[in-house]
């Protein structure tokens, strides 16, 4: 006993100077990518330094004399080769303004706050499912789910789904509606100023609920817009549909000249409500929740000073050509002939391959020269040498300040901030989101990107990465620039909780 004393002493005295090695060694990798990093993002500049030294050495040995001996033996008789190639430079210029992209702004978004009277807590989940006819092992799971979904306890849902019994009526589908397209609406017409009448192009999307007259129409009829407005109603397409909706009015923004884009997403909850007994349709119940958001967007060159962000890219991957993407995410009848949404048990793995496609087109466009470098060095490596190498994944925490990953459950944020190696501040807005309003489909990236701005953290020059995913199988990613210091908007969702966040959740 006493040899294995000594023997565990010995080894509890060792292992801190085991340890000391291994800590100095990840601090020294780290400044050794943050110098490689630094070398390679000012490569130009260090290898250029000598050159403009030289030629400031010389210019400042310059005086009138050598300028006018160099007009009179060089420049005097080259007039017409001067002329032509001043009228070269003013074609080239003329020609890159006329054709280039009209910058897209961001002049400001308002996300729906429903009223205090539509929050439903896990207790009250429950006790309305119990009163719905659901068998027990399906109780049981929606309450498993619930526990586990990250979700607080002050959600919204309907006031149908307060009802009881149930009432998912079409009258009830358009209050739901209404309410939350008109609330979010009145507040963006409010805090922007814009009369809707100067309203050039409507994009609105909404997956499950589409009536006739369509909900872009709703919102024409409402706000009186006027006759030529350019109105689109995108259906079926997912929590990444918000956008896919920004990309439609960036297109049709590069058309139609100084105009105004209004870009609405949100989910209709009423008649989408599962009642079956089904697992995979019980999921979307335990985690979709009631909101909105509309957005106003411009190409106008003099919204440029009070917009807040820069529409930089857009990039949208479809995965739907492939049998099992198409049918992760798929809307069905159970045996009972009870409509639902089902999700597959290979939707994760699904989402991590559209991710991965994703990033692979994103990557070059927003990742600096140094991480481009090591990524398609480890590329060459697996292919040429070893196929065991693994392929390197890009820091992109060097290409983006703050990250807006759609809420669409615990799990999913868990992934990504495990594969692309991201911080829990990074992460703090989508895990924020999901546990005050739950997954409010393709505008959850709106209301992550309130809380960045409730925290006070965005400031000028800032990029910002929303990601989101959706049916079909679709990733798509948007990339703003901030314009400002960005200050917490007018009746912000967050305006009256947000000194409780962030909070610990289990």
């Amino acid at each position: 006993m006493e040899g294995e004393k000594q023997a565990s002493s010995s080894s509890g005295a060792a292992a801190p100077s085991r340890l000391l090695p291994d800590f100095l060694q990840s601090v020294n990798l780290k400044y050794v990518k943050l110098g490689y990093h630094y070398l390679i993002t000012h490569l130009l500049t260090l290898t250029l330094l000598p050159l403009i030294s030289v030629v400031l050495l010389e210019a400042s040995r310059t005086d009138v004399d050598d300028l006018l001996q160099l007009y009179h033996h060089h420049l005097r008789y080259n007039l017409v080769a001067l002329l032509l190639l001043f009228c070269l430079l003013v074609f080239a210029s003329t020609l890159y303004l006329i054709t280039r992209p009209n910058p897209v702004f961001l002049i400001d978004y308002s996300c729906y706050l429903p009223p205090p009277d539509l929050k439903i807590g896990f207790k009250e989940f429950m006790v309305h499912s119990k009163l719905c006819g659901f068998n027990e092992s399906a109780l049981a799971f929606q309450q498993k789910i619930l526990e586990r979904s990250g979700l607080g306890e002050e959600t919204y849902v309907p006031a149908a789904m307060h009802y009881l019994p149930p009432t998912p009526t079409m009258a009830n589908a358009r209050a739901e509606a209404e309410q939350v397209l008109y609330g979010a609406l009145d507040n963006l017409f409010r805090v922007t100023g814009l009369n809707p009448k100067d309203v050039g192009i409507l994009v609105v999307n909404c997956s499950l609920f589409n009536p006739t007259p369509s909900l872009a129409a709703m919102i024409v009829n409402k706000y009186k817009l006027r006759g030529n407005v350019i109105s689109y109603n995108l259906g079926g397409m997912g929590c990444s549909a918000g956008v896919i909706a920004v990309d439609l009015a960036r297109d049709l923004l590069q058309i139609h000249r100084s105009t105004y884009a209004v870009v609405i997403s949100t989910e209709n909850i009423t008649l989408n409500r599962y009642f079956g007994n089904c697992k995979p349709m019980l999921l979307p119940n335990c985690l979709f929740r009631l909101g909105g958001a509309a957005v106003l967007l411009s190409n106008r060159s003099a919204d440029r000073r009070r917009a807040k962000y820069r529409l930089v890219h857009v990039v949208r991957t479809h995965k739907g050509a492939d049998d099992k993407a198409y049918r992760c995410v798929y809307q069905e009848q159970d045996e009972e002939g009870k409509v639902g949404v089902s999700l597959s048990k290979d939707l994760m793995a699904i989402a991590g391959e559209a991710v991965k496609t994703n990033i692979t087109t994103l990557g070059p466009l927003v990742l600096p020269l140094s991480e481009q470098l090591l990524f398609f060095a480890s590329l060459v490596a697996k292919k040429f040498l070893n196929a065991k190498v693994k392929p390197y994944i890009p820091d992109f925490k060097l290409a983006f300040d703050h990250f807006c990953i759609h809420c669409g459950g615990r799990a999913v944020i868990d992934e990504l901030e495990k594969n692309l190696k991201l911080l829990p501040v990074h992460v703090e807005p989508s895990r924020m989101t999901l546990h005050r309003f739950g997954n409010t489909s393709s505008s959850s990236i709106w209301y992550e990107l309130a809380y960045i701005e409730a925290k006070g953290r965005i400031r000028r020059g800032h990029k910002i990465w929303q990601i989101a995913l959706g049916s079909g199988f679709k990733c798509n990613s948007a990339v703003w620039q901030a314009l400002c210091h960005v200050k917490p908007g007018m009746n912000s969702p967050w305006q009256d909780c947000i000194y409780r966040y962030p909070v610990h959740i289990n």
